[in-house]
Order: C-alpha cells, then sequence, then structure tokens
C-alpha cells in the first residue's frame, strides 16, 4: 500500500512539473508593454501620487471671501457629482477586499439531505439497485490555492491601482468643483459692479437729461440734443434689465453647483472690493503638476493596467490550489454522526489550458492595448494639465499688464473729472463738461472691475490647474 503511494504521489508531482513547463512556454517571449510616457510626463514623479496626501485641500480661502469658503464648504459635502465619485471609490474599495479575500482560505460547509432511488442498471449492487434509501451528508472543505506565478497578486495590484485611481478621480471632482464655485463667485461680484457703476451711469444720465431740458427752456440747446439726452435713459435702463438677469441666472448656477434648490441663493451677494488677488510664487515648477489629481488618476490607471497585463500573463500558468474536505456521509439518516460514517481527503489539484483557441493570447493582447491606452491617456493628462498651466500664467501676465495700463488711464480719467468740477465751481465751465469727465471715470471703473474679475477668474483656473494651489502644506484628505 505505502509503495502505491509513493508511486501516486511521484505521478502527481510529475503531472505538475511537465504542466508547469507546459504552462510557461504557452504565452511566448513577449514582454509586457512599459510605459511611453511623454516627454513632459516623463519629468514627473517615476511613482504616482498617494491619494490620501493631495495638497491645497481649502486653496480658495487664498482669495479671501468667508462668504465663498462657506458655499465651497457646502457644496464640497452635497454636490451629487461628488457623492457619486466617492460610491465609486468606496465600489472600488470593496472590489480590492473583495481580491483580497478570494486570495486567502477559502472553507465551506455543505449539507445535504436526499430521497433517492438507485438504478437498477448502475454500479450498485442489490438490494441496494432499484431500491429507495434516504442519503446524507455533512460536510466541510477547505480550498487554498498557491500563487506560484503571481496571479494573485497581479490581480490585487491592479484592484488597489483602480481604487487609487478612483481616489484622485474623487479629489479631480473636488478640485473641479471648488474651482468651478469660485469661478461663478467671481463671476456674480463682477455682474453686481457693473450693475453698481450702472447705476449710477443711470442717474448722471437723467441728471443730463435735467441739464438738456434747462438749456433747451432757455434757447441755448436745441430739440435735437434733448431727444439724444432722453435716447440715453433706456439704452442704460436695458443695460440693467440685462444684468439683473444674468445675476438671476448666476445664482441659480451657483445654487446647482453647491447641490441646492435654485432660490437657495437669490440672498446671495458678493462683492469684488471683498475678493483679493492672492500673492502668486515667483517660480511655479513642472513638477507641481505631478500632484494633480486627474494626472496621478491616469498613472495609477497605467498601473492598473500593467498588472492586468501581468495578471493575463499568469493565466497561461497552471492552477495549483490545495483542497481538502472531512465530514460524514451515510446511506440512511439514522447512522449519519456515527464514526464509521465519516470520510476525509486532501490533496493538490491542478488546473492548466492546454488548447484554447488563442483566446488566452487574444486576452494577453487586449490587456496590453490596453495598458498603451492607459500610458496615451496620461500622456494626454499631463500635456492637457501643462497647456492649462501655461496657458493661465500668459494670460495672468497680459491680464497684469492691462492693469498697470489701465490704472494709467483711469488716473487721467480721475484727474479730468477733478479738473471739471473745479471750473466749474469757479465759473469756468458747464455742468455738462463735468457730466462728460464723470462718463470717462466711470467707463474707466467698470474696466477695472472687468480686468480685477478677469485676474481672480485666471488665478482659479491657475489654482485649479495646478491641481489645488500651489502649495502643498495643506490638510490631507482620506483615499478611503
Amino acid at each position: 500500500m505505502r509503495t502505491l503511494r509513493t508511486r501516486i504521489t511521484r505521478a502527481a508531482a510529475a503531472a505538475i512539473a511537465l504542466g508547469a513547463l507546459a504552462g510557461c512556454a504557452a504565452p511566448g517571449s513577449q514582454p509586457p508593454p512599459a510605459p511611453r510616457l511623454s516627454p513632459v510626463g516623463a519629468g514627473l514623479a517615476a511613482e504616482p501620487t498617494d491619494p490620501a496626501v493631495f495638497p491645497g485641500a481649502a486653496w480658495w480661502q487664498a482669495l479671501g471671501d468667508p462668504a465663498l469658503d462657506a458655499l465651497v464648504t457646502q457644496g464640497l459635502a452635497g454636490q451629487p457629482g461628488l457623492q457619486a465619485a466617492a460610491a465609486r471609490l468606496a465600489a472600488a474599495a470593496a472590489g480590492t477586499d473583495a481580491v483580497q479575500a478570494s486570495q486567502g482560505l477559502q472553507v465551506g460547509l455543505a449539507a445535504d439531505v436526499n430521497r433517492q432511488r438507485f438504478t437498477e442498471h448502475g454500479i450498485y449492487p442489490p438490494p441496494l439497485a432499484g431500491g429507495v434509501y434516504n442519503t446524507g451528508l455533512l460536510q466541510a472543505t477547505g480550498r487554498y490555492e498557491l500563487d506560484f506565478f503571481g496571479r494573485h497578486a497581479a490581480a490585487l495590484q491592479a484592484a488597489l491601482g483602480q481604487q487609487q485611481a478612483a481616489a484622485a478621480e474623487l479629489q479631480a471632482a473636488r478640485v473641479l468643483v471648488a474651482a468651478n464655485l469660485a469661478r461663478s463667485w467671481v463671476a456674480l461680484a463682477r455682474l453686481f459692479s457693473l450693475r453698481e457703476l450702472a447705476e449710477r451711469t443711470l442717474a448722471q444720465r437723467r441728471a443730463q437729461l435735467d441739464l438738456t431740458r434747462q438749456r433747451v427752456d432757455a434757447g441755448l440747446d436745441t430739440e435735437v440734443e434733448l431727444r439724444l439726452a432722453q435716447g440715453a435713459l433706456p439704452d442704460v435702463q436695458q443695460q440693467i434689465e440685462a444684468l439683473d438677469g444674468q445675476i438671476t441666472l448666476a445664482r441659480h448656477q451657483l445654487a446647482a453647483l453647491s447641490g441646492q434648490a435654485p432660490q437657495a441663493l437669490d440672498g446671495a451677494l458678493p462683492r469684488l472690493a471683498v475678493l483679493q488677488p492672492a500673492v502668486l510664487p515667483e517660480r511655479i515648477g513642472a513638477d507641481l503638476l505631478g500632484r494633480r489629481a486627474d494626472v496621478v488618476a491616469a498613472r495609477w490607471r497605467v498601473e492598473a493596467a500593467q498588472a492586468q497585463v501581468a495578471r493575463a500573463r499568469a493565466d497561461f500558468y497552471p492552477d495549483i490550489n490545495l483542497v481538502g474536505f472531512v465530514g460524514f456521509s451515510t446511506l440512511g439518516l439514522d447512522r449519519l454522526l456515527s464514526l464509521g460514517s465519516r470520510n476525509f481527503g486532501a490533496g493538490p489539484a491542478l488546473r492548466l489550458p492546454l488548447f484554447d483557441g488563442g483566446a488566452l493570447r487574444a486576452q494577453l493582447g487586449a490587456r496590453g492595448a490596453e495598458a498603451d491606452a492607459a500610458v496615451a491617456a496620461y500622456n494626454g493628462a499631463v500635456l492637457a494639465a501643462a497647456h492649462e498651466v501655461a496657458d493661465a500664467g500668459a494670460n495672468l501676465q497680459s491680464l497684469a499688464r492691462q492693469q498697470a495700463q489701465q490704472v494709467q488711464a483711469g488716473a487721467a480719467a480721475e484727474g479730468a473729472h477733478r479738473l471739471a468740477q473745479q471750473r466749474y465751481q469757479a465759473g469756468l465751465g458747464s455742468y455738462l463738461l463735468v457730466l462728460a469727465a464723470e462718463t470717462a471715470v466711470l467707463a474707466q471703473r467698470a474696466n477695472a472691475a472687468e480686468l480685477k474679475a478677469r485676474t481672480l477668474d485666471a488665478q482659479v483656473v491657475l489654482m485649479r490647474a495646478l491641481g489645488g494651489g500651489w502649495r502643498d502644506d495643506a490638510p490631507a484628505i482620506a483615499a478611503r
């Protein structure tokens, strides 16, 4: 008996060794595809950033408006898009847990009770043949797969990569929501500034109309000047009405971005004077792109795709499992738990694909193509981020030059207005000249408000392009 067991054991070992050799030769000698990073992406960190340590968690506070801070905080807590991204992260985490659980020892319990007629032409002799009997089975089974070829490790690495990518995508969504809220807040503040200037312009036009009527009555002006002054009022009133409509739509947009009802922010009144441009660093390095959330997510997708390639290659190799069972099995339930009804067994099990019509090779090719696509997506994300940063920086430089020129033009307009007032008070000029000079002042103030709003907007765009500002000492967020 011992000799027979020895022969069986040796035969099983030989079969496993031959199967392993056959499996090793099956996938060929093609190496897994390596990342072909773009010149921009190659300069970033070799390893993707841990999504748990993203910088700039409250970067919008650099604008100095507490009302904006409260709105962004509320938006990050209640925005449906962020809740969906958080749900996707939870699903990815559950998938990782499932992969980890499947790689451990699997133990199950089976309990079967049947009433069965045994065939008269089977393996059972009379009196079992042709008889009806009860059968019972109470058995525990165990299974453990030996990961000789790295299939489990690759599967776990792929699942972890997907989870980390989902965490990075959640952070990218947070940055996008905060940036959209900040930009919409700045745009609403701009509309209020323009409306205030339009109200002042309307008052000025009414003063011009009154003065023109007086001059017409005195015979100093004609009906032509009066009609021109009258026509200027509806034009400004139409501008005010248009601004009111834009303000209503902007408030609705802010409510939608923050996950609130359309009328929830009808009382929102941001002021452009409260918002202050952030202090830009002297130099912004390209390495900051490596911590941008969407770039990090794309890099984790590359890691996950390459792990899937490794898993597809491991599918060519045999599955080697250790299986065992112990329990009771009997014919007739009255003796199910008796000592003589016990049964048990243990041993290795091998599963090896031999002829699959090229399915495994096709699967490996598909995973390789997916890895190439992930690398291309990463390169695209890096290049897009670099372009966004460059465009935002160039826009800010242009706006700085425009603001310098506007300051000079505004100072000249203010000076002309002061001189016109002084001449009028000295009796050397008419009040119409004062009103005309004030028109230039109002135009320059509107231009200054536009430039400040555009500068604030461009800074928000730059902060978003850098993944959340240019500081990395903010509190971290949890990846799970």
